[in-house]
C-alpha cells in the first residue's frame, strides 16, 4: 500500500471518530457541538491540504523514478512550492542535466570513434568477452579477404587462412611483423580495453609491404651499383690482360699451347658470365617507368605460351584455358608485361610435375588473371621468402625473375599474390 493511501485512511478514521464524538456531544452541549463542528471543518480543510501536498510530492517522486527507469534524461521536474521538496527537485534536475550531458558526450565520442575505426586504413578487429569477433572495420575485411558476415561471430581459428593463423599467435600487449607469401607484410599489435568493467581485446593490422619493399629496393640498389661498378672495371682490365697473354702462346712448347689457350679462354668466358650476371642484377635496378598503352592480355598470354611451348613439351605439360571473355584489355607496358608472363610461366613449367597441368584463368569484371600449376606446392617457410632479393629455390638460381616481376607489377600498381591453394599453386594479378 502506498504511503499517501495510508495517510488518507488515517485521516478518514480520525475524522470518523471525531464525527462520532460530535454526535454524542450534540445532546450534552449545543455550544460545545458548534465549536467541535468548526474544528472538524478546519481539520478537514487542513487534512485535504496535507493530503494534496503529500500526493503532489509523491507523484513528483514517482514521475522522476519513471523518467530514470526509461533513461529519459530530457525531462525536468517542476517545483511544487515546498522548500524542502523544491530543493530536492533542484538537485534532481541538476543530476538529470549532468547525466544528459554525459550521455550526449559519450554518444558523440562513440560516434566519432566508430567513424574513425571505419575510416582507418589500418585493419581493426574487436573481440567480445569470450574471444568471438564482435566488430571489424572495412580495412580488416579487405586484408583478410573475407566479407564482414564471414568474420563476425567467429573466432580467429574458425576464420582460417594464413594471416588468421598468425594472428592467433600474437600475445596481448605485443607487436609482431607477419610476412605472407613474400609479398604482403603486416605489423600486428594486440591490446586490451575496458568495457562495462570487463577486459576486451582488439588487434590492429598495419600493412608494411610498400615500406619494406622500398627499404629493400634502396638497399640492394646501392649494393648492386657498387658491385657492378667494381666488377665491370676489374673484368675489363683482366680480360684485356688475358687477351694479350694469348698472343704469347706460340712462344710456348707445342705440347703446352693447347692447355694454355684453353685455360685463358675459360677465364675470359667466366669473366663474361660474371659480367652478364651483374648486368642482370643491374637490369632489375634500372627498370624504366612503364610506357602504357591498351594491351590485350589474352592475346599477349597466347603469344607467351607459344614461346614457352617447346620447353613445356619436354615435360609433357598440358595447358588448360579457363577464359570468361575473348578479349581482356588493360592499360600497361606491353614489353614489361610480356617479361612478367615469361617469368611466371617459366617458373610454373619448372615447378610442375611431369605430365602436369598449367591453368590460365581470367575474370573480366575483376580485371584478374590467374596462372596456376599442379605440383608439390610452396612450403610456408619458402613462401615467406619468395620475393626476397636474390632468393631462389632452383639450383644455381639467381633470384632475378621474381624480383623483376615484383618491380614491374609494383610500377604498374597491380595487386598480385603467389600461394598454394589445394592442389594448385596460383600466381594471381589484379589490374
Amino acid at each position: 500500500m502506498k504511503l499517501k493511501t495510508k495517510v488518507l485512511l488515517v485521516a478518514l478514521v480520525v475524522h470518523a471518530v471525531f464525527i462520532y464524538l460530535l454526535t454524542e456531544l450534540y445532546a450534552a452541549s449545543r455550544t460545545a457541538f458548534l465549536i467541535g463542528e468548526g474544528m472538524l471543518f478546519v481539520s478537514l480543510i487542513f487534512s485535504y491540504w496535507l493530503y494534496r501536498s503529500i500526493s503532489q510530492t509523491f507523484d513528483t517522486i514517482s514521475s522522476g523514478i519513471e523518467t530514470l527507469k526509461d533513461k529519459d534524461f530530457s525531462a525536468r521536474l517542476n517545483q511544487i512550492g515546498h522548500p524542502e521538496m523544491d530543493e530536492l527537485i533542484d538537485v534532481y534536475n541538476m543530476m538529470i542535466g549532468q547525466l544528459r550531458h554525459e550521455r550526449l558526450l559519450q554518444a558523440e565520442k562513440s560516434s566519432f570513434l566508430g567513424k574513425l575505426i571505419e575510416a582507418s586504413p589500418s585493419g581493426i578487429i574487436i573481440f567480445e568477452f569470450n574471444g568471438i569477433i564482435g566488430a571489424v572495420n572495412p580495412a580488416a575485411t579487405e586484408i583478410l579477404g573475407l566479407q564482414r558476415g564471414e568474420i563476425l561471430g567467429k573466432s580467429l581459428s574458425q576464420i582460417g587462412g594464413r594471416l588468421a593463423e598468425e594472428l592467433v599467435l600474437v600475445k596481448v600487449n605485443d607487436a609482431k611483423v607477419i610476412n605472407l607469401n613474400g609479398i604482403k607484410s603486416y605489423k600486428c599489435h594486440k591490446s586490451t580495453f575496458t568495457d562495462l568493467g570487463y577486459s576486451r581485446t582488439f588487434i590492429t593490422i598495419e600493412e608494411l609491404s610498400r615500406e619494406i619493399y622500398l627499404k629493400e629496393k634502396n638497399a640492394y640498389e646501392k649494393v648492386i651499383k657498387m658491385m657492378s661498378h667494381e666488377v665491370n672495371n676489374s673484368i675489363g682490365a683482366i680480360n684485356s690482360i688475358l687477351n694479350s697473354c694469348l698472343n704469347y702462346k706460340h712462344q710456348l712448347d707445342e705440347a703446352d699451347q693447347e692447355d694454355y689457350d684453353a685455360a685463358l679462354n675459360t677465364s675470359i668466358g667466366r669473366n663474361h658470365s660474371l659480367s652478364d650476371l651483374m648486368s642482370n642484377f643491374a637490369r632489375v635496378v634500372r627498370v624504366p617507368e612503364p610506357v602504357k598503352h591498351i594491351v590485350d592480355l589474352i592475346a599477349l598470354l597466347r603469344s607467351v605460351v607459344l614461346l614457352m611451348e617447346p620447353t613445356a613439351r619436354k615435360k609433357n605439360v598440358s595447358w588448360q584455358w579457363d577464359l570468361d571473355a575473348l578479349v581482356l584489355e588493360t592499360f600497361a607496358d606491353y614489353q614489361q608485361l610480356e617479361q612478367v608472363f615469361i617469368n611466371i610461366l617459366k617458373n610454373a613449367i619448372e615447378a610442375v610435375d611431369y605430365s602436369g597441368t598449367i591453368r590460365i584463368k581470367t575474370a573480366s569484371p575483376d580485371q584478374m588473371i590467374s596462372i596456376s600449376n599442379t605440383g608439390p606446392g610452396i612450403p610456408n617457410e619458402v613462401s615467406r621468402r619468395l620475393f626476397s632479393p636474390f632468393f631462389s629455390t632452383t639450383k644455381n638460381g639467381q633470384g632475378i625473375g621474381l624480383m623483376l616481376t615484383r618491380e614491374i607489377l609494383y610500377n604498374h600498381n597491380f595487386k598480385f599474390s603467389l600461394q598454394t591453394i589445394g592442389e594448385w599453386t596460383e600466381f594471381k594479378i589484379v589490374m
